[in-house]
């Protein structure tokens, strides 16, 4: 018997200091704590745009088309340093997540408008890209070859299954969005999407990875004033539906354009100009993506 009250006093004692042992979990039922580390540690927007993570990323300066790697422990976008005109220049910059804590480091000087392709392995930089290895590390720059070298490309993204979408910047300020698929490890010539997406100043397109719909900006009739950002949808016969305006709560009198979607499809980035003409102070803002599916067409 008392062998008995003995074990059961050890058993109940190992019990207790286990539990004073147990490390209280970060994370609760309904906490979105886990989520926000993914983003520099940002509490995620709703359905009403805000600046993204100010004073870190968005200043009274010009911070321009930020995107995440599919892992979403690296951020990359650009912006302008430097007081006065002579001294003024735009980097590239990446904030990334090391060990729980987010660093900064500038890459290089400005060397084109960055994407990140889906999987992760290859920097698009317009008509320019850099390849990851295994080790993590960025290659040098290399240039597209044929039949993208002639071509004035500001903006190229890439779906999960290689085809390219991109703008083609002419020097009477128009432009339109082409395409180009993958086809048996080899790129075709690019053609032009229908005229309903391109009216002539259609840019910065973003191709959604499984390529159900495109975003791109333009200034067209029916619009808020400056350039909006527009979504096409494809439709079932795999044709692009009409180009949507995502409206008033996006949208403004000013300036917005480059708009992405984050890899895992939470949240949708984009710019706007919130300075002058001048482009002095353009910031980076986000939203759920919520507002998207609210838009998509009922099948």
């Amino acid at each position: 018997m008392m062998n008995n009250i003995i074990k059961f006093s050890i058993l109940l004692l190992v019990l207790f200091l286990s539990a004073c042992n147990t490390k209280p979990s970060n994370t609760k039922e309904g906490d979105s704590s886990t989520e926000e580390s993914f983003y520099l540690g940002q509490k995620p927007p709703g359905l009403i745009p805000e600046p993204f993570a100010p004073g870190l990323v968005t200043t009274q300066g010009w911070e321009y088309c930020g995107g995440f790697t599919p892992d979403l422990k690296e951020f990359y976008f650009e912006r302008e340093v430097g007081n006065s005109e002579e001294e003024k220049k735009t980097e590239l910059v990446v904030i990334e997540n090391d060990d729980n804590t987010w660093q900064e480091s500038v890459i290089s000087s400005r060397v084109g408008t960055p994407f990140i392709s889906p999987d992760g392995k290859t920097m698009h930089l317009g008509r320019r890209y850099k390849e990851r290895n295994d080790n993590r590390e960025w290659s040098e720059i290399k240039k597209l070859d044929s039949p993208f070298d002639s071509l004035q490309i500001m903006r190229l993204t890439a779906s999960s299954r290689g085809t390219y979408f991109f703008d083609e910047f002419k020097r009477d300020f128009t432009g339109d969005i082409r395409y180009s698929r993958l086809v048996n490890g080899k790129y075709e010539a690019p053609r032009l999407l229908h005229k309903g997406i391109n009216s002539g100043g259609s840019f910065h397109p973003f191709i959604a990875p499984d390529e159900s719909y495109l975003l791109f900006d333009s200034e067209r009739e029916g619009g808020f004033g400056d350039s909006d950002i527009y979504i096409s949808y494809r439709q079932q016969n795999g044709e692009w539906g009409a180009p949507i305006n995502l409206g008033d709560k996006i949208n403004t009198k000013a300036w917005e354009a480059s708009a992405s979607v984050t890899p895992d499809g939470k949240y949708l980035f984009f710019n706007r100009n919130m300075g002058s003409d001048n482009y002095e102070n353009v910031d980076i803002f986000w939203v759920s993506t919520e507002v998207l599916e609210n838009l998509r067409p009922l099948r």
